[in-house]
């Protein structure tokens, strides 16, 4: 395998779809956000374009030609379309607002009922789903495989979809944001990302030794696609962290706001102490303080 067989020129037609693909989701996001607005409804523009430059990202990676030698370009592909265009998209919550936008019907449930499924609960899983995604680029570059798709346009196209669902459903299931059937706890998603990280740090490290089996790859070539591979993972999986963390805060300050009105059907209520963090019981009627 020649290294100018490591990404053909001109894309394919996994290329197409994938790019296609991404550029008609972003489209079908913009309208469903103009559509709550129009409505009266808030949704942050930051989220627009939080999914804009993903979709973006993803288009310009299979279609276009990143910088540097033909590894290198394959591992800054993978990087944007395996890493960092699905934190664009899951940090844009497309679940939650299809489900405000969509009417009441047959279609709102149905998607309901899929993100509740039990199939989906145990798809985002964060250990499976960190699995999944970890385990395929090890497949991918410590065996044969990579070499096989410099002239099997079927497995080029298969470990491109692989490397964009995969990524995707990893980044879904340890974002923490959607509504699903079961969001799994802050420690379970933590840990996931770090093994997931150590992982894909080790692999950048053998790939900077040795190249993918059957490959034959310029020394500086193979170097710098390693180096891109274990700093680029390092800043995606940073990424990874700030969303959990975001996720975890608005989650916590949503509680802390349930907390007043769940404490007045009890008897409870906030009084000027309250406002400092103090809690006072309203007496009910005829009874004790």
């Amino acid at each position: 395998m020649s290294p100018a067989h490591v990404h053909p020129g001109a894309p394919g037609p996994a290329e197409l779809v994938v790019a296609g693909a991404a550029l008609l989701v972003t489209a079908g996001y913009l309208a469903a956000a103009g559509r709550l607005r129009r409505r009266g409804d808030a949704w942050p523009v930051a989220r627009d374009m939080s999914f804009v430059a993903g979709g973006s990202a993803t288009a310009w990676a299979t279609l276009g030609e990143p910088w540097g030698g033909p590894f290198t370009q394959h591992v800054v592909r993978h990087l944007v379309v395996g890493m960092a265009a699905p934190l664009l998209f899951v940090a844009a919550r497309p679940l939650t607002l299809a489900l405000r936008a969509l009417a009441p019907g047959r279609v709102r449930r149905r998607l309901v009922a899929l993100a509740h499924s039990r199939a989906v609960g145990l798809l985002l899983f964060p250990p499976l789903a960190a699995v999944l995604d970890m385990g395929g680029l090890w497949l991918l570059y410590r065996t044969g495989l990579f070499a096989a798709t410099a002239d099997r346009p079927w497995v080029h196209g298969a470990v491109l979809v692989h490397m964009v669902l995969a990524g995707l459903l990893f980044t879904f299931a340890v974002g923490g944001l959607d509504p699903v059937r079961r969001r799994r706890g802050l420690a379970m998603r933590g840990t996931a990302v770090l093994a997931a990280g150590a992982a894909h740090a080790v692999l950048a490290r053998t790939l900077y030794s040795r190249p993918p089996p059957g490959t034959v790859l310029s020394a500086a070539d193979l170097h710098q696609g390693a180096q891109w591979m274990y700093y680029g993972g390092d800043l995606v999986e940073a990424g990874l962290a700030v969303l959990m963390g975001v996720g975890w805060y608005a989650a916590t300050g949503r509680a802390r706001a349930r907390r007043p009105r769940r404490g007045s059907a009890t008897g409870w209520s906030t009084g000027p102490a309250g406002a400092l963090g103090g809690r006072h019981r309203t007496p009910a009627s005829g009874g004790e303080p």
